[in-house]
């Protein structure tokens, strides 16, 4: 049996649930397993996107594979001036309506914050991974990753609560043939 495919036998599921400092689950939460082989494995994302509308960005907290472009549709009927200056990403789009004409490639790992100079209320992250095996929490705090092969791997949570500059926390997390289910507790206030 080639060894992709025995591999791919072999891979587990793997869910983390995300709560608060309080036991509370906890949404937006970044969830994403490092490895060097998974790092070889690592592909653009198609069609990533965080629209502008109603003055907010939407998702908030997007999650995105080194290499992906994100495009940045304005669906309002007022302009928005789209910024990053974190070491991450660096641009600007400067006031407009409707869709720039390119995306803006992503092709460096950490977090960048957006913002917009025209409204400043206005703010979200793209957190760039060097992985496959990544999610976004909801509501529920879960995060659920599929087919990941056996290995040991940096399980690494991440929050926009947390303070500026903290980066994302990290375990060791040994992945067999069977699922995994586990429970990270994260006090956004202070860290883990």
């Amino acid at each position: 049996m080639p060894a992709w495919t025995l591999s791919q036998a072999l891979a587990a599921g793997v869910q983390i649930e995300v709560q608060d400092g309080g036991g509370k689950p906890l949404a937006d939460a970044v969830v994403f397993l490092q490895s060097r082989e998974a790092r070889a494995l690592v592909r653009p994302a198609q069609g990533a996107e965080i629209a502008q509308k109603a003055k907010v960005f939407d998702p908030a907290v997007l999650v995105v594979p080194v290499g992906t472009p994100v495009a940045f549709p304005n669906r309002d009927t007022v302009r928005h001036h789209v910024y990053s200056f974190s070491p991450a990403k660096s641009f600007e789009l400067k006031l407009y309506s409707g869709v720039p004409a390119n995306p803006v490639l992503f092709d460096k790992t950490g977090i960048a914050v957006l913002g917009c100079n025209i409204h400043d209320a206005m703010t979200a992250w793209v957190v760039v991974v060097d992985t496959p095996y990544y999610g976004r929490s909801m509501a529920g705090g879960t995060v659920t990753m599929t087919d990941v092969p056996p290995g040991n791997y940096r399980l690494r949570v991440w929050h926009p609560s947390l303070p500026l500059g903290v980066p994302a926390t990290d375990q060791a997390l040994q992945v067999g043939s069977a699922d995994i289910r586990q429970v990270f507790a994260l006090d956004a206030a202070r860290g883990p």
